[in-house]
């Protein structure tokens, strides 16, 4: 027997489970459907930090170069695996048309506006739905130990002051005695008092108890294999078909795989998987006062009540499943360079997961044109978390028909094929 939904979300990660959140506070129902458990793509594994300072593109001036040098370096934080796979190459070769001024500082605009909506929203959010995820608005340091790095990421600086990012540059010596934590060594610091942090993992899963608070469905382990537009979307699940008068594509860096079942064939050359990887550990003597990125060696670390995290590295290898030791031990390496406690006591746990990185680095949020019902919340790359609030607000306006509250059009399907 068919079942009948108002409106159906596939994927339960941040992005499928905030803006089930999103439409259930605009009156709408909402049954969030997902092949596996809550929060088990890269929700889980990821540093947890929400960053406007993170508005500037991974498609930026030079970075064709640094990929091309770093690709016969498996331990490099940038990765591509070399090997014949087509749509890699076609993904790659439109990303490298992006790395350019002009296209950087479009993507910088517009991942900026959706940052800095989502930060605000996120504590909103943690206060009106309770939401007991560790949140602090912690700010983050971006920390130098090369002053010619130093001198090179502080060409982001203006752009991100434009973006409405607060900035401000310390001196190494002056942070040094600001952070205990660190090594003698540091050239200087980039300070964003404006980021946040927050636990991914319990985000998630206190998304998930308010959407079912407020009426929401979530089924878990419930594969779906086709959507099928009509007067009313057709949803092929393990468990049967369910007829909606809405569908979101919430489904992250599997968008690609299910691109044909679900009727939208364009995401397969849109969006790519980047794998991340993670170190869980308890907590060391001495920990960051605030989350760090490690510039140099790209490596993110956070500190919780009960945790301590080194993550990041992007990997281009499609959907490898091995846990690479290599690149684990990297962020580690990394890690031991700046921190005088770079690991814990502890592994709790060791991880990867792939992120949906789009070619502009920019989500794709929208209507898919000429598919009645349907819609997509799916390729945010490294930064699900961050704007995954700004995501909800958006497809809800979108979906109620208000004029939403940032402009549609950056993150509309439809710029691939102009």
């Amino acid at each position: 027997m068919t079942q009948h939904e108002d409106v159906v979300i596939v994927g339960a990660g941040v992005i499928g489970l905030a803006s089930a959140l999103a439409l259930l506070e605009s009156g709408r129902g909402a049954t969030v459907i997902d092949a596996g458990r809550i929060g088990g793509g890269s929700s889980h594994g990821n540093c947890g930090t929400i960053t406007p300072s993170h508005a500037p593109p991974l498609a930026a001036p030079g970075m064709v170069a640094t990929a091309l040098k770093w690709m016969f370096t498996p331990d490099a934080p940038l990765y591509v695996k070399p090997g014949i796979n087509p749509l890699l190459w076609r993904w790659l070769l439109h990303f490298a048309a992006r790395c350019n001024e002009r296209d950087w500082r479009a993507s910088a605009a517009a991942k900026g506006a959706m940052l800095n909506d989502s930060r605000a929203r996120i504590e909103d959010w943690v206060s009106r739905f309770g939401l007991q995820c560790e949140f602090q608005p912690s700010g983050e340091d971006y920390v130098f130990r090369d002053p010619r790095e130093l001198e090179h990421g502080l060409r982001e600086v203006e752009l991100l002051r434009e973006l409405g990012v607060p900035v401000e540059v310390l001196d190494g010596a002056a942070y040094e005695t600001m952070e205990p934590a660190l090594k003698p060594g540091i050239a200087g610091a980039i300070r964003f008092d404006g980021d946040a942090s927050l636990r991914p993992d319990r985000y998630v899963a206190e998304l998930a108890r308010a959407v079912r608070e407020r009426g929401g469905t979530i089924r878990e382990h419930c594969e779906v294999s086709a959507i099928e537009a009509g007067r009313r979307v057709r949803v092929e699940t393990a468990q049967g078909a369910v007829q909606a008068r809405d569908v979101v594509v919430a489904t992250g860096a599997w968008s690609p795989q299910r691109a044909d079942a679900f009727g939208v064939p364009m995401l397969k050359r849109v969006l790519q998987p980047g794998k991340g990887y993670s170190i869980t550990y308890s907590r060391p003597a001495r920990v960051p006062r605030r989350p760090l990125v490690l510039h140099e060696r790209s490596v993110c670390v956070t500190v919780w009540e009960q945790g301590f995290r080194l993550g990041s590295t992007m990997e281009f290898s499609g959907y490898d499943t091995s846990l690479n030791p290599r690149r684990l031990a990297a962020l580690e390496r990394g890690a031991a360079e700046y921190l005088h406690d770079p690991v814990g006591p502890q592994v709790q746990e060791r991880w990867y997961g792939w992120r949906p990185m789009s070619r502009d680095d920019v989500p794709v949020i929208g209507a898919v044109p000429g598919r009645d019902g349907l819609w997509l919340a799916t390729g945010h790359g490294m930064m699900g978390v961050s704007m995954s609030a700004a995501t909800a607000q958006l497809l809800s306006d979108l979906m109620m028909g208000r004029t939403p509250a940032l402009d549609p059009a950056p993150f509309r399907m439809e710029r691939f094929v102009r």
